[in-house]
């Protein structure tokens, strides 16, 4: 392939696919004549629920454009697109196979890729105890070392932190885990900002399946597996995972990069900040309510009077039907609606 685009070859001749490869492998990295692009689960506007007539792109322009657009998307709607996941092939089968298909990439990734990576996975199990708890954690900012203890309660004999630190290293390589990290501003009146990224998985599905939850599960709010780590309902930390993962796909689009922000203490946090080159930025909450209160706009409003213009516009996704922007100025756009 080097030599081909070396002798000539016309840009966009070749398109590459695949994962991941042997860590110290010896290949050529391709600098300066291939371009590697994430291609992550489907988003929400790629699902096909509803026809997305709110633009990231146009967020991040800063004019604050009027907001419009309605949809009849309810929650199970949308809860079974969550399900269903973002692989094409699986979201085409039907709810039995899903689990299958699901179930088999983890138990691929767990007794498979890691040997095919050079990585001896010597207890399968703990292995995948510790995804469960990676899981059970997702939207969250918890510690590894409560992740471990909850994947190995009662346990005295837990992994080592070099083997743990090691697993979740191939697991990032493998494209399964895909942490949001912390927005650090080169330049900013903001101070004393938490630097530990949020876990995600890339598609929220996978974290469906690994806490054994359903259907019934997210829409009723019944308990699901790893108490130990639920901060709050899953229903809403799933919805936001889904969220971060569409806002990706549609900043990855923009040029644009994505992160979280929270204060040390955790007084302050805003879900995703989406950051052009210029370092101004775009804020977005994400709320399982359909409606939104003055107390779910604190953060943005705190946020807004912290950045004033370096803050390009400010918006809350939620379940709800309408797009619309508050008297404060603050957007509200349902999940549905927004789109690259």
């Amino acid at each position: 392939m080097r030599r081909a685009v070396e002798e000539g070859a016309e840009p966009g001749r070749f398109l590459l696919t695949g994962s991941a490869a042997p860590l110290h492998t010896n290949v050529h990295s391709g600098a300066g004549r291939i371009v590697r692009m994430r291609v992550r689960p489907l988003s929400i506007a790629e699902r096909g629920l509803a026809v997305p007539n709110v633009s990231l792109r146009a967020l991040l322009a800063g004019d604050r454009p009027p907001l419009a657009g309605t949809h009849d998307v309810g929650l199970p709607t949308l809860v079974d697109s969550l399900l269903a996941s973002g692989l094409p092939a699986v979201a085409a089968s039907g709810p039995r196979a899903r689990r299958a298909l699901l179930d088999g990439y983890l138990d691929q990734i767990v007794e498979r890729e890691f040997a095919e990576l050079g990585h001896l996975v010597r207890r399968p199990a703990a292995l995948r105890a510790w995804l469960a708890a990676y899981a059970a954690a997702t939207a969250t900012t918890t510690s590894y070392n409560r992740i471990l203890d909850a994947a190995t309660p009662g346990e005295d004999d837990k992994p080592a932190k070099t083997t743990t630190i090691a697993d979740r290293e191939v697991l990032e390589h493998l494209y399964l885990l895909e942490p949001l990290p912390a927005w650090v501003p080169v330049s900013s009146a903001l101070a004393r900002l938490a630097q530990a990224p949020k876990h995600h998985l890339a598609d929220p599905a996978l974290v469906a399946r690994l806490l054994g939850t359903d259907r019934t599960a997210l829409l009723t709010g019944d308990d699901v597996r790893a108490p130990a780590l639920r901060h709050g309902d899953i229903t809403g930390r799933l919805l936001e995972s889904l969220v971060t993962l569409s806002v990706r796909v549609y900043a990855q689009r923009a040029g644009a990069r994505v992160y979280h922000l929270r204060t040390h203490g955790g007084d302050h946090e805003v879900d995703l900040l989406v950051e052009r080159d210029d370092g101004r930025v775009l804020a977005i909450e994400v709320k399982l309510s359909p409606n939104v209160r003055d107390v779910d706009v604190k953060h943005l409003t705190w946020l807004r009077r912290q950045l004033g213009n370096d803050l390009l516009d400010a918006v809350v996704i939620t379940t709800g039907s309408h797009a619309y922007r508050r008297p404060d100025g603050i957007g509200v756009v349902p999940a549905v609606l927004l789109g690259p």
